[in-house]
C-alpha cells in the first residue's frame, strides 16, 4: 500500500510517531511554525514522500499516515520566519529529528551545511540520522523503588572496549555489560545501584573533529528518549534486555540525563532538532539591544526551557519511556538546578514539581547534581527528600583532610557524620547526601595521588580546560614512576580515601575503575578521549584492591552502627550516645582539639543497639598509638594491608596514612 496521508485522521493526543491500525500518527509541539511536514525515507537514504502534517490543535500539528508502520525511517521539516536574530530559523531545507524519537538509524556527525542561512541551503536529509517508528513494548516495567547501597558511576564504551570476557561486536555497547564476568565483577564488589552515563543519542562538540577527538561521555544530546546507536546498534531492546538481567541479580540501573541543553548548541551551530521546530518554545532566549540570543546557563551554548509546558511534557514523557519501556529504575540529573530555573532556580519549580508527583517517576531513584554554571547556580540540599544530591563539600572536605590542609578535623567529622548541616531538614537523611571522591569530570583516585595538577594535552586546548582546583598531591613525584616507596605510598592513600568514603554515614557512590587503581595520566577532563585514556584497562587490575573495596563494603554492610540513616548527636538516648568523637590520647574531643589547626587524628566510637565500630583515622606519616575505650577490640577492617594494628595495654598502634575500624572483640 502506497503511503498516504489520512485527510484530518491524525490527533494530538501523544506527541511523536505512534503506530495505529491504519499507519502512523505523527504530532509535534511548534508555538511558531507556519508549516510541518513528514518526510519518509526507503532504506537507501531516498525520500520517498512528504506529508504536511494537517491537524492543528493547541500548537500540536498531527497528520495520520497510511500505509506506513514499525521500521519506517523519517525525519521532520518546519516552515515559517527565518529571522535569526529574533531566534526564529525555519528552513524546510533542514531535516530535523522528532524529539520523540525512539531509535536512530546512525550516529550524529557535525558539517558545516548542518547551519547554513536559508538562502544558501541545501538539503540536509544525507547527513541526518533518520528516526525509526518502533512498536512499543506492551510488558511495562512498574518501578519499585530501592535505597541505594553503592551507586556505581559507569562509561558503557569504557568500561567494556577493553574487558577480556566481552566479544569483539560487542565492545562498548549496553549488550557486553550482560557478559556475565562483567555482572560478577560488579556484584563481587558489592554494587547494587548501577549508573550509566549518558546513553541518549548525542553528537560531537563543534571543535572536536578538526581535532581528531569524540565525545567519550554523552554530555552533548540532541534528543532524550533515543539510545545513540553506537551503545546499541541493534535498537533500544539491547537497553531492556540489560536491565530485565540486572535486575534479576539484585542490581538497578539508573541514567545519567542531560536535561539542561542540546547538542544544537549556540547560535552557530547545527540545526537537527529543537532548534528548527521552535527554539523560542524550547530554549531560553534573553533580549539585548532588541536581539534574541540564546541563555549559557549550562556553558554549552544554549539552555533547556524548563519552565515552558511543552519542555515539561518533553522531559516527563521521556523520563517515563525509559522506566516503562526500557526498564530503568531511576536518574541522575545532570545540571539538576537547570529544572527549577525560571530563569532563577526555584526549589519549588513546576518541572520539579511534575517530577516529583508523578504516580511512576516518584517511585524511582532521584538524584541531581544540584548545581550548574549559570547565575545563581549552586544550590545543594534544597531539592527536597524525594531526591538524593551529589554532595561536593564530600569530596573537598575529605580530599582536604588526607592532602594535609589544616584546620580540617572538625570538617572530617561533618562529612563522615552524614553533612547534618546541609541535609538535616524537612525530613530528609544521612542518605539523602551522595557521597563521592571520583568521578568522570576530575582525576581518578589513582592521579588525584599521583598528580599534583592536571595534564590535559591530549585534549588539543593546551592544558586550559578541566578545573584547576583539584585538591591533589603526587606523592613526591609528578605522575608514573618507577620509584616503588612511592607507588606504595599512592596505593596506601588510595586505600585511605576509599575506606573513609565506604565508613562515612550517606550514599557512596564509585567511580568505574578507581576499585582497580585505573589511571587517565593525569587527565581530569577526559571527555574527549574515546580511546586507551578512559578505557579500562582490565589486565592491569590491581586485584589486592579490588578486594579490599569488596571487604570494606561488605563490612560497612554488616554493621548497622555504619549504615543506620539518621544523623549522629552524640546526645544521650536510653543512657547510650550514637558517637563519641575521640583524641588519640582515649579522652573525647573537647573545644581546644577541635580548634587545634594541626589535628590529624581522630577516633569515631559509633554505637547502635548491641553494635559498636570504632573508626580512627590516622593522616600522619607515622604511627600513632591511640587509647581505647574499655573493653577488648578486634579490626574489623584496616586500610593499611602492610602492616598489622598492634594491640598493648588498651591501645592500638595506629599504622600511617591509614584508617581501621575497629570492632567488639
Amino acid at each position: 500500500m502506497k503511503p498516504e496521508l489520512v485527510p484530518n485522521g491524525g490527533t494530538t493526543d501523544r506527541l511523536g510517531a505512534t503506530l495505529t491500525a491504519e499507519g502512523v500518527n505523527f504530532a509535534v509541539y511548534s508555538e511558531s511554525a507556519s508549516a510541518i511536514w513528514v518526510s519518509v525515507f526507503n532504506e537507501q537514504d531516498e525520500e520517498t514522500g512528504r506529508f504536511e502534517l494537517d491537524v492543528h490543535r493547541d500548537h500540536v500539528h498531527a497528520g495520520l499516515v497510511a500505509g506506513l508502520g514499525a521500521g519506517t525511517r523519517y525525519g521532520l521539516r518546519a516552515d515559517g520566519e527565518y529571522n535569526p536574530d529574533q531566534g526564529l530559523f525555519f528552513d524546510p531545507q533542514k531535516l530535523l529529528v522528532d524529539p520523540y524519537a525512539k531509535r536512530l538509524d546512525r550516529v550524529f556527525v557535525r558539517s558545516p551545511r548542518l547551519r547554513l542561512d536559508r538562502a544558501e541551503a541545501v538539503d540536509t536529509a544525507p547527513l541526518v540520522p533518520k528516526a525509526i517508528v518502533v512498536t512499543p513494548n506492551d510488558e511495562l516495567i512498574l518501578p519499585r523503588k530501592k535505597a541505594p547501597g553503592l551507586f556505581y558511576e559507569m562509561n558503557v564504551r569504557g568500561y567494556t572496549m577493553r574487558h577480556p570476557s566481552v566479544q569483539g561486536p560487542l565492545r562498548g555497547t549496553v549488550a557486553a555489560l550482560t557478559t556475565q564476568r562483567v555482572i560478577d565483577h560488579l556484584k563481587f564488589i558489592g554494587v547494587d545501584t548501577l549508573q550509566l552515563m549518558p546513553t541518549a543519542a548525542w553528537i560531537d562538540e563543534g571543535h572536536l573533529p578538526a581535532l581528531g577527538l569524540t565525545n567519550a561521555w554523552g554530555y552533548n544530546p540532541v534528543v532524550y528518549s533515543a539510545i545513540d546507536p553506537r551503545l546499541a546498534p541493534r535498537g533500544p531492546h539491547e537497553l531492556r534486555n540489560m536491565t530485565d538481567l540486572y535486575r534479576k541479580n539484585g542490581i538497578s540501573v539508573i541514567l545519567d540525563v542531560v536535561y539542561n541543553h542540546t547538542g544544537e548548541g549556540d547560535s552557530d551551530g547545527p540545526l537537527l532538532s529543537l532548534m528548527g521546530l521552535d527554539a523560542k518554545t524550547y530554549y531560553r532566549f534573553v533580549e539585548v539591544d532588541g536581539k534574541q540570543h540564546l541563555v549559557n546557563d549550562t556553558g554549552t551554548g544554549n539552555t533547556l526551557r524548563c519552565d515552558h509546558p511543552a519542555v515539561q511534557r518533553l522531559v516527563i514523557d521521556s523520563l517515563r519511556y525509559w522506566v516503562e519501556e526500557m526498564g530503568v529504575s531511576g536518574f541522575r540529573f545532570d545540571l539538576a538546578t537547570v529544572l527549577g530555573r525560571e530563569p532563577g532556580f526555584n526549589p519549588n519549580a513546576e518541572m520539579l514539581k511534575k517530577i516529583k508527583a508523578d504516580p511512576v517517576l516518584s517511585q524511582c531513584i532521584l538524584v541531581a547534581e544540584p548545581w550548574d554554571p549559570g547565575p545563581g547556580g549552586y544550590h545543594l540540599g534544597q531539592f527536597g527528600k524525594e531526591f538524593k544530591e551529589h554532595n561536593d563539600t564530600y569530596r573537598d572536605e575529605i580530599r582536604g583532610f588526607w592532602r594535609g590542609e589544616d584546620g580540617k578535623i572538625g570538617a572530617l567529622a561533618g562529612k563522615v557524620a552524614g553533612s547534618a548541616e546541609i541535609f538535616d531538614s524537612a525530613g530528609r537523611k544521612p542518605s539523602h547526601g551522595v557521597n563521592m571522591l571520583a568521578v568522570h569530570d576530575g582525576f581518578t583516585l589513582r592521579d588525584l595521588v599521583s598528580y599534583s595538577d592536571k595534564h590535559n594535552e591530549a585534549n588539543g586546548e593546551g592544558n586550559r580546560d578541566g578545573h584547576n582546583h583539584n585538591q591533589s598531591w603526587n606523592c613526591g613525584v609528578e605522575g608514573e614512576t618507577d620509584d616503588a616507596a612511592i607507588n606504595a605510598a599512592r596505593k596506601r592513600d588510595v586505600r585511605a580515601l576509599l575506606a573513609t568514603l565506604f565508613l562515612s554515614r550517606g550514599t557512596p557512590l564509585l567511580q568505574q575503575g578507581d576499585e582497580m587503581f585505573r589511571t587517565q595520566r593525569g587527565n581530569n577532563n577526559a571527555y574527549a578521549q574515546d580511546n586507551e585514556i578512559t578505557w579500562l584497562d582490565w589486565e592491569a587490575a590491581d586485584g589486592d584492591l579490588v578486594d579490599f573495596v569488596a571487604a570494606v563494603n561488605g563490612f560497612r554492610k554488616a554493621h548497622s552502627a555504619l549504615t543506620h540513616d539518621h544523623f549522629l548527636t552524640g546526645q544521650d538516648k536510653n543512657g547510650v550516645r550514637d558517637v563519641v568523637w575521640l583524641h588519640p590520647d582515649g579522652r573525647e574531643m573537647n573545644e581546644g582539639d577541635w580548634r587545634d589547626s594541626a589535628a590529624s587524628v581522630l577516633g569515631m566510637h559509633l554505637i547502635n543497639k548491641d553494635d559498636q565500630v570504632l573508626v580512627w583515622f590516622n593522616r600522619r606519616t607515622e604511627p600513632v598509638v591511640a587509647r581505647l575505650p574499655e573493653g577488648n577490640w578486634a579490626v574489623g577492617i584496616q586500610s593499611d594491608n602492610t602492616a598489622e594494628v598492634a594491640f598493648s595495654e588498651g591501645t592500638a598502634t595506629l599504622t600511617p596514612r591509614s584508617v581501621v575500624a575497629l570492632v567488639r572483640a
